[in-house]
């Protein structure tokens, strides 16, 4: 057995850190929301039950849970849906250079080195000196595309960097037009990584605190309500709501991956290999 060299373990120990430090807190909550009904925050467990499960789904004293929740996912499928069409539309672009792309491509990535505070601020202030209702629709809305277009954006310049035109002058020689070549031709074959991209757009606004803190007016998304569930409530309850929450990212990114293996199957039994390493 070759023996493994020194590096190897520091690697391997810095990783088992970084998914102590990254799991650990979920995993730290999941078990404390099974506390029994004279449970706390903290541990030693007194008992196990669903107990706290069961007060969720109970009229709250404080806040709006579901509400909120509801609001989070309209919000994360409006931000996924733009950002889908946007990046595809932004991709198709910057394929044939124009004047002033490269200052465009530049002013797309500086926009993720903007403390998401400072963008909470200043969309909310625009809005409000404009005499617009500040608004999750709406001022959020726009707030949380700074943060979802860049990263839709730079997968699509990647996706059709490596993508082989050929494919889409085969379709025009047989007839196609732009449009019906985009449609049959070029969506399918970039279909996992529109997947990918949809998913980071919806997961990005699902979770997204800072730049939503001053641009949701009076109601308030999932993130911001949980934040303010933490001064007043003081029972697992808070728990229960952290774990219900993980586990409904965990399915929508297992949705998603199930999306994804379904389009690489149906291009396989196509019988082609187009697109290959686009994901």
């Amino acid at each position: 057995m070759e023996q493994r060299s020194r590096s190897f373990y520091v690697l391997a120990s810095f990783f088992g850190l970084y998914v102590l430090f990254l799991y650990g807190p979920t995993i730290t909550i999941g078990i404390l929301s099974f506390q029994g009904p004279g449970g706390g925050l903290t541990f030693p467990m007194r008992g196990v039950s669903l107990h706290w499960y069961d007060e969720l789904f109970q009229q709250q004293a404080v806040g709006d849970i579901w509400g909120a929740w509801r609001r989070s996912v309209a919000l994360g499928l409006m931000v996924m849906v733009t950002t889908v069409v946007v990046s595809v539309m932004g991709g198709l672009a910057f394929r044939k250079r124009f004047r002033g792309s490269g200052v465009l491509f530049y002013l797309i990535i500086t926009s993720l080195t903007i403390p998401s505070i400072l963008i909470s601020l200043g969309v909310g202030l625009i809005f409000s000196q404009s005499g617009l209702d500040v608004h999750w629709s709406t001022s959020a809305f726009g707030a949380q595309l700074t943060w979802t277009l860049p990263f839709g954006l730079l997968i699509m310049f990647a996706v059709f960097n490596r993508f082989d035109k050929s494919y889409e002058e085969a379709a025009r020689d047989q007839g196609a037009s732009n449009w019906q070549t985009l449609r049959h031709v070029v969506l399918p074959i970039i279909a996992p990584s529109l997947i990918g991209v949809a998913l980071f757009g919806f997961t990005l606004s699902y979770d997204e605190f800072a730049r939503t803190l001053l641009t949701a007016g009076s109601y308030n998304t999932l993130p911001l309500e949980i934040f303010g569930m933490t001064t007043n409530v003081t029972s697992p309850v808070l728990y229960a709501l952290g774990t219900l929450t993980t586990v409904f990212s965990l399915a929508v990114i297992g949705i998603c991956l199930g999306f994804v293996l379904m389009a690489q199957r149906r291009r396989a039994r196509a019988g082609s290999d187009a697109g290959k390493g686009l994901v």
